[in-house]
């Protein structure tokens, strides 16, 4: 393909599994056609969609690669850190902890390595200035349980770290006197921004959980993390539904001639999920960050971006590839 395809991205948040993203978004960008409109993106796929930008700000498409390297590397452990064996135990002890101390307990000063990471990382006033494409970074706010989009004209680190702020580890971080947490609690991500505010018809979703479970949960450890699971997938699901069954809707009834009802009949939805060995990785590997387990995901990433443009690259800017009814309907 040597005609540019322009796309909107929606990057799913996931913690460490955002690797994958990672992977995937390494692979997208090594392709002579791949354009950005604008990104949505929650948690670690708002910083996904940071990196992206600011990385395509200094530098083009190789700018963009060498910035989420540089993200992601900077929040591995030492590789000399032994980390065989202790990584799962330790991170189920913390939410042991988390059920009786509060992050407001146990962390009064409110440390954040990911702060400093952030700040080192990108000029976010440049950023706001420059911003190669259009961002929508998705947090939810806690008094009112609202979705907050926050855009590239306004955003600093505050902004990256409301969209991953898990409550459990993090207190609400606050901005302009509201208080937020993990954008995931409201959407994850958001898709209607593309639609309103951005003009490109072919929209690529990267998701990190799969859709569907085929085993029912039945220890307590399997419900936890299927509750979970599904408080940070409904409210994206929910919008998918409406969003699939509206465009169809619209297509039996084409004298229906709004700008929006247009743009809709015309959106392309493309998908890559997760593979069997991501989709398979229980709730608490999301807090590994060993290199190991990271590079592992990048690369898998890499070969699942790889697999999918196989299949559907030909189908980009002409038509959606794969059957949403089948996961939306």
């Amino acid at each position: 393909m040597s005609q540019q395809v322009q796309l909107n991205l929606a990057l799913q948040g996931g913690g460490a599994h955002g690797a994958f993203t990672w992977g995937v978004l390494e692979r997208l960008l090594e392709e002579p056609w791949f354009a950005v409109d604008g990104i949505s993106g929650t948690s670690a796929g708002a910083m996904n969609a940071l990196m992206l930008a600011e990385g395509w700000r200094k530098g083009g498409a190789a700018g963009a690669k060498a910035q989420l390297e540089a993200l992601w590397s900077e929040l591995m452990l030492p590789t000399d850190l032994p980390t065989e064996g202790w990584s799962e135990p330790v991170n189920l002890w913390w939410q042991s902890i988390g059920k009786h101390l509060s992050p407001y307990d146990v962390n009064p000063f409110d440390f954040n390595p990911l702060r400093t990471t952030l700040e080192r990382l990108v000029d976010f006033e440049a950023l706001r200035r420059q911003s190669p494409f259009k961002l929508f970074i998705a947090a939810t706010e806690i008094e009112t349980g609202r979705l907050k989009i926050f855009r590239e004209s306004e955003l600093s680190c505050a902004h990256l770290l409301a969209s991953a702020c898990l409550p459990d580890i993090h207190q609400a971080v606050e901005i302009d006197g509201r208080h937020y947490w993990d954008g995931g609690f409201a959407a994850n991500p958001a898709i209607y921004p593309l639609l309103t505010e951005c003009a490109a018809s072919d929209l690529l979703l990267v998701l990190l959980q799969p859709f569907q479970r085929n085993t029912l949960p039945t220890t307590a450890q399997a419900i936890a993390d299927r509750v979970a699971e599904l408080g940070f997938q409904t409210a994206f699901m929910r919008e998918m539904r409406g969003l699939v069954r509206l465009q169809r809707y619209l297509r039996q009834r084409p004298w229906l001639l709004g700008a929006m009802e247009r743009r809709l009949r015309r959106l392309r939805f493309h998908l890559i999920g997760p593979d069997e060995q991501l989709a398979s990785l229980r709730r608490v590997s999301k807090y590994n960050t060993s290199r190991q387990f990271l590079e592992d995901l990048r690369h898998n990433g890499r070969l699942r971006a790889e697999r999918w443009l196989s299949v559907h690259r030909r189908k980009l800017g002409r038509r959606t590839s794969g059957t949403l009814q089948r996961y939306f309907l």
